[in-house]
């Protein structure tokens, strides 16, 4: 095998350049595995402290230390008041005890004082304003300016007010002209009728007069044709 090698260098025995080929290949080989990098790739180091939180398994264990206390108190209390049918058990007998209570009261009360003092000297005040002779000057001033004014005071108020009055004059008179029509159409038609049966009656009193007229002459020719008789006899 070592005479098919190939050496890079002449040498003068093949098999032994091989040899230190060889070995130098492995030397290199062992110094590259156990060459150290320049730049840290491995993983970060873990802290047990950061994966395990004692502290909040403690405050965890505590709360529902707490709550589970609670829950047997609570249970506690309804078994009671099942068991003694709901007594009260929460009276307080404790009289509430002031220090300053004479001291609040001897402030209240002086207060009170000062306050019903203001109260009299605002009412004993007389007024420094006339509100009378304010009237008086006004009512003066409105005469003043209605006696030189064109228009009355408030004339479109008035001039309004007699336009609803007008309008609701004539809606009065509407519904009561409505009933009069409906009575002067029933009026109209009894006349009609009354008409009527007066030309009626009068046809039927010239009817009777005729035939009494016809029936007079037929007796008078009856009459006088017995006379004729009893002359030939």
């Amino acid at each position: 095998m070592h005479k098919s090698y190939q050496s890079i260098l002449p040498c003068q025995s093949r098999i032994l350049q091989k040899r230190w080929d060889q070995k130098y290949y492995e030397e290199h080989r062992q110094k590259v595995r156990q060459a150290k990098s320049m730049v840290d790739t491995s993983a970060p180091t873990t802290y047990v402290h950061l994966h395990l939180k004692l502290k909040k398994l403690q405050l965890e264990e505590e709360r529902l230390a707490t709550i589970e206390r609670d829950n047997r108190i609570l249970l506690e209390k309804m078994s009671l008041i099942m068991r003694t049918k709901g007594r009260v058990d929460n009276w307080n007998d404790y009289e509430y005890k002031s220090l300053n209570k004479e001291k609040r009261q001897r402030e209240l009360l002086r207060v009170t004082r000062e306050n019903q003092e203001i109260l009299r000297r605002i009412l004993a005040r007389e007024p420094e304003y006339n509100h009378l002779k304010w009237e008086q000057e006004w009512d003066e001033n409105e005469a003043f300016m209605d006696s030189i004014s064109r228009y009355p005071r408030d004339w479109w108020e008035l001039e309004q007010k007699e336009k609803e009055l007008q309008r609701l004059k004539t809606a009065d008179n509407s519904k009561r002209s409505r009933p009069s029509s409906k009575k002067s159409v029933k009026e109209g038609n009894t006349q009609q009728a009354t008409k009527k049966e007066k030309k009626n009656t009068k046809e039927e009193k010239e009817m009777k007069e005729e035939g009494t007229e016809e029936e007079e002459p037929k007796e008078d020719e009856e009459a006088k044709e017995e006379e004729k008789q009893a002359e030939a006899e």
